[in-house]
């Protein structure tokens, strides 16, 4: 039996503890509702935020009826509020005019808090805060249901950023986060053990996604950005300073680091791998962008992982063209959860491309080329095979 660290619950040997910042004192207390079912999972990230925070506490269960601790936050609306989207939802410029002292978090997959939410008509009578992040999750090791949707951790770290204004006091808190995050991925990658496999027999056509991509291939240029993104409430837009592309059919590739022009937010370096002095260095962002619309052929249609980067290509002035959507494909030819496009193509068993950006661009362009290679060569298969889903566990 491995033995576990007392704090995190963590196997000693994938400990983030040290990685935590000494518990930051928030203004405004976090109450942790976490479903059961998640308490469970290794990979969890509500734990991690309570033990940043001294002024946090978490609670494990679905149903909440009579639990005397929520009943008496309850009792006092007008300093409460929970922390999930909605139509009802006010926005975090609302909510900082009169901010709540205390901000219930319900911590699980988004099918198991809308359970915990919709069980519970005592959060159904708090008022509710939603918010855009700055940026994608980058929670690699277990698949989001939509762009915008984040972990705890990255959850919390951005509201009470917002809320307090101070964002680069929590971003600390994801230090231990990306760790996780890394010796996770790490792991996986090194494992000697064989994974679990559901084996079907018979025969087995590529889906549609996989056909499209096979027969699009000549045309298709991957492509990944990085962004200088701020807090919503900074009121400052997002921008592309780090642009990479390739086209797999001919080798081509495409690279851009792009000069702020917009105050640089404390957490970009940290996230994009490169220092400010490499960003500072960069080229404008109008001679970055026609160059790229110099690479791209007439009928060229990009594929992405995620669609955040596309979208500020696009409002930086790139003509619009089809776009693919590389995870949406992953998650078919898994027949599940693609995750992040690194551990996608360590699932795939993706082909070693060479390394040729700086950067996380760098290292996600790298992956997302090994995921479409496999993708196409799935997509062309046409004659009877057997089928074999990989269902890699995560380390606990």
């Amino acid at each position: 039996m491995r033995s576990l660290c007392l704090r995190c619950h963590r196997p000693e040997s994938a400990c983030y503890c040290s990685q935590l910042p000494p518990r930051l004192d928030t203004r405004t207390r976090v109450v942790f509702l976490q479903h059961p079912r998640e308490r469970r999972v290794a990979i969890g990230t509500a734990r991690m935020a309570h033990l940043a925070l001294a002024n946090s506490e978490i609670h494990q269960g679905v149903d909440f009826t009579g639990h005397s601790r929520l009943e008496e936050l309850a009792k006092d609306p007008d300093s409460v509020a929970v922390l999930f989207p909605g139509e009802d939802a006010i926005s975090v410029e609302d909510a900082r005019a009169r901010p709540p002292k205390t901000l219930i978090v319900v911590d699980g997959t988004w099918p198991q808090a809308k359970k915990v939410v919709s069980r519970n008509p005592v959060l159904a009578g708090l008022p509710r805060i939603g918010f855009v992040p700055r940026r994608p999750s980058n929670y690699r090791i277990r698949a989001e249901p939509a762009d915008h949707c984040v972990s705890t951790i990255e959850a919390v770290v951005e509201i009470l950023g917002l809320l307090e204004g101070q964002p680069e006091k929590f971003d600390t808190m994801l230090r231990a986060f990306e760790y996780m995050v890394d010796t996770q991925l790490g792991r996986q990658a090194t494992r000697t053990s064989p994974n679990r496999r559901r084996i079907h027999y018979g025969p087995w056509r590529p889906p549609f996604e996989l056909r499209s991509l096979a027969q699009a291939f000549e045309n298709l240029v991957v492509f990944y950005g990085e962004a200088n993104a701020h807090p919503t409430g900074a009121d400052i837009p997002a921008e592309l300073v780090h642009v990479v592309a390739c086209r797999p059919a001919s080798g081509e590739r495409f690279e851009a680091i792009i000069a702020p022009e917009r105050p640089l937010a404390r957490s970009t370096t940290l996230h994009v791998e490169l220092s400010e002095e490499v960003l500072r260095a960069g080229e404008t962002r109008a001679a970055a962008l026609a160059r790229f619309e110099q690479f791209l052929r007439p009928d060229d249609e990009l594929a992405v992982w995620t669609t955040f980067a596309l979208d500020l290509l696009w409002e930086g002035g790139v003509a619009r063209r089809p776009a693919r959507n590389v995870r949406l494909a992953t998650a078919r030819a898994l027949e599940g959860k693609a995750g992040g496009v690194e551990h996608a193509m360590e699932l795939l068993s993706g082909p070693d491309v060479p390394r040729w950006a700086p950067g996380r661009a760098g290292t996600r362009i790298r992956a997302l080329e090994s995921v479409l290679r496999v993708l196409v060569e799935r997509g062309q298969a046409s004659e009877p095979m057997k089928r074999v889903k990989q269902r890699t566990g995560t380390e606990g």
